[in-house]
């Protein structure tokens, strides 16, 4: 498959934003929890994701080369949503274009900050800059009455800076305009609980970000259909298969917060999540990254 084109912006066009230091809370795009725009194989997947919903479409397309990115891949993306929502925060100007160490964004996913897992980064940040992205979502409607679409990659740009002995001081990335645009407006970015980063799983963390999104705090939960969730999921595994994965997720509740059922109506399977009660204590324990006393 021919490479998708992209729209480089030059680093002078631009104000480097370089991240901000210290423990930040996780969080997350909503348009990007909602929507299937990520492969959720560990294996390379080339074939393309072409989902539509009434006005909504969504094409995701990769390259030979490269692949498509993945869920795991999108952590870094989670990571720069944390950066942009945290700097604005505190009163400090941003940009699409920053600046931070492999190894900031690696301990914040909770991965190894090893060569093997700088190397896994690095493969991760390709995949993102050569995926090719088709939107109609957050686009306004064209004099027919369609949908514009917007087209983009997940990164624009990226690239290793150097010190003048050729040693490593860090990366600079430029996210396009799309997924700037959704996070800096708050309402459009959620929190996740940092256990999302130790779920292993491509469903499950594709389940937990579509969870956190429509189930969010609601007392009475919220449900889907097992075959809109297969939908929903752009996954290429058979709805037999997905189906199966989803009980399994269920019979290990292996999603932080919320509690799983399953319920069956007129033949049909459908997944039912409510958020668990917080403890107080134990939510302060983990704003000052420590573990709670097991109090059983």
């Amino acid at each position: 498959m021919p490479r998708a084109p992209t729209f480089p912006v030059s680093p002078v066009q631009l104000d480097l934003f370089v991240s901000v230091g210290g423990d930040i809370a996780a969080r997350d795009a909503q348009d990007l929890m909602a929507w299937p725009f990520f492969s959720l194989a560990k294996s390379k997947r080339v074939r393309p994701i072409d989902f539509r919903m009434g006005d909504v479409s969504i094409l995701v397309e990769a390259t030979a080369k490269h692949g498509m990115a993945t869920i795991w891949d999108a952590d870094v993306l989670i990571w720069v949503a944390s950066q942009i929502v945290e700097a604005r925060d505190r009163g400090r100007p941003t940009s699409r274009l920053i600046a931070a160490t492999p190894h900031e964004i690696l301990a914040f996913t909770r991965r190894g900050t090893g060569k093997a897992s700088y190397d896994r980064l690095k493969a991760g940040l390709d995949r993102l800059q050569s995926t090719s992205v088709a939107t109609s979502i957050r686009q306004r409607h064209s004099s027919n009455g369609s949908r514009r679409r917007h087209r983009f990659s997940w990164i624009n740009e990226w690239k290793e800076r150097l010190d003048g002995s050729g040693r490593a001081l860090g990366i600079e990335l430029i996210v396009p305009d799309w997924f700037y645009e959704g996070v800096i407006d708050q309402a459009l970015v959620l929190t996740i609980d940092p256990d999302y980063f130790a779920l292993t799983g491509g469903l499950e963390r594709w389940l937990y970000r579509l969870v956190r999104k429509h189930g969010g705090k609601q007392k009475g939960g919220w449900s889907f259909d097992f075959q809109h969730l297969h939908l929903k999921s752009g996954a290429l595994s058979p709805p037999k298969r997905f189906a199966f994965e989803l009980r399994d997720i269920v019979r290990r509740q292996a999603l932080p917060g919320y509690a799983l059922t399953i319920e069956h109506t007129l033949g049909r399977e459908r997944l039912n999540f409510v958020a668990l009660p917080v403890d107080p204590f134990e939510a302060a324990m983990r704003r000052v990254g420590l573990i709670p006393v097991d109090k059983s």
